[in-house]
């Protein structure tokens, strides 16, 4: 049997296994010679409500940044009921693995991440809505571990694998059609899925090295060539202490890429983006503490390096800005299907010294999360929310929203 053939009918199975029994939906299906195919994913749906001060007006000739909470309301409170996904979209994965040889493993993984809300709240307006984040293979042995393809990126990658709201929604904003925000530009930035080569150290003792060359992005609206790769790496280590759990990391990011001869300032000059990122987590008899938190310059206040979208990565001398910021959280099982969890972060930028005070940018991005879930069984689970959020302009201006959400998650 040709193994394109094998692959045919293992998605076929797994397809109608996931209709037919979901309750044991997780599972293998091997194939000839020690090929074997097998699937993941989540469900993800929440039902929300949040109300939201209008954006504050703009001073004369200048132009306010980007709201994260603005959901196009200008005058009065904006109110809205919305029913979508959390910060994590739905899942379906499909994972082939090869036959081991010479010592090797090797295999391949494809995700698929759809969100279920239409666009613009037009019932009719169903699509696009599905992200293939994840394409990429793996190639793992006695020498550490190959990644090739696109993939979660090194950078801040733990500060948002850690979050607890990756699992619920946390701050919605301005979605369309995709994701709410949970604490990303308010205690981390987005680290992105990107293209890349990547190599990961063997376990040593809990202790892991890897190291990533990705492909560029623009570092501000005035980059020209991205003609430098992104390099991001990260130390990390996992370990146990008799009952005590802890986990630590520290992760870096630079890449250079030379603005716009068309630029207004700085034109020909090199754009700068670099950046560390750190985190430890400890947990005991249920209870758990974390703290993580990043800084550098050239960062954006939304996702890694997003200053051709948002514009606010340098100033209109065109030199990059200081950004950082930090989150903390506290989550605790009352039972061993119950937790509560709080949970409060950050996300900042500094003025230059020398920037002018006519350009009204962002100054700090906050939020605030008490969440309580329970899990019915192993694969189904319920989340209650409450979520507020503010943001504040440098010159002083702010804008909050109150939000609650509801959700249910399955996982096979």
């Amino acid at each position: 049997m040709k193994k394109t053939t094998l692959v045919a009918l293992g998605l076929m199975a797994a397809a109608s296994m996931i209709a037919s029994a979901p309750a044991s939906a997780a599972f293998v299906i091997g194939g000839e010679n020690g090929w074997q195919l097998s699937t993941d994913g989540i469900v993800d749906v929440f039902s929300y409500y949040h109300s939201t001060q209008p954006l504050p007006g703009n001073p004369v000739g200048a132009t306010r940044a980007v709201s994260l909470l603005d959901n196009g309301a200008t005058s009065g409170y904006n109110q809205r009921f919305g029913v979508g996904v959390g910060l994590l979209p739905s899942v379906v994965a499909f994972n082939v693995k090869a036959p081991t040889t010479m010592g090797v493993d090797s295999s391949v993984r494809v995700g698929i991440y759809p969100s279920i809300q239409n666009q613009k709240g037009d019932r009719f307006n169903t699509g696009p809505n599905i992200d293939f984040r994840e394409i990429f293979y793996t190639a793992k042995g006695a020498y550490g571990e190959l990644l090739a393809g696109r993939a979660l990126n090194l950078y801040q990658g733990k500060n948002i694998l850690t979050d607890m709201t990756l699992l619920t929604a946390g701050v919605v904003g301005a979605r369309g059609n995709t994701v709410t925000l949970g604490h990303i530009g308010s205690g981390y930035i987005y680290t992105g899925f990107g293209p890349q080569l990547r190599y990961t150290t063997p376990d040593m003792g809990g202790v892991k090295v890897a190291l990533e060359v990705g492909e560029p992005y623009k570092i501000t609206a005035d980059t020209g060539k991205t003609n430098s790769p992104r390099i991001e790496t990260e130390l990390s280590y996992a370990g146990k202490f008799g009952d005590v759990t802890a986990q630590a990391w520290v992760s870096g990011i630079y890449q250079t890429a030379p603005r716009s001869g068309a630029a207004k300032a700085r034109a020909g000059r090199d754009d700068e983006s670099i950046g560390g990122a750190y985190g430890l987590s400890v947990g005991v008899s249920g209870l758990n503490l974390l703290a993580s938190g990043y800084g550098g310059r050239g960062l954006g206040m939304l996702s890694t390096q997003d200053g051709d979208i948002l514009g606010d990565s340098a100033d209109a001398n065109g030199r990059t800005r200081l950004h950082w910021g930090y989150l903390l959280q506290a989550t605790y099982k009352l039972a061993p299907s119950v937790m509560m969890g709080v949970n409060y972060g950050q996300t900042r930028q500094e003025m230059n010294s020398r920037e002018p005070k006519s350009f009204i940018a962002m100054k700090n991005q906050e939020s605030a999360v008490a969440t309580i879930t329970y899990n019915l069984n192993k694969f189904t689970q319920f989340v209650g929310e409450y979520i507020y959020a503010q943001n504040t302009w440098m010159d002083g201006n702010k804008q909050h929203s109150n939000a609650f959400a509801l959700g249910t998650m399955f996982y096979w």
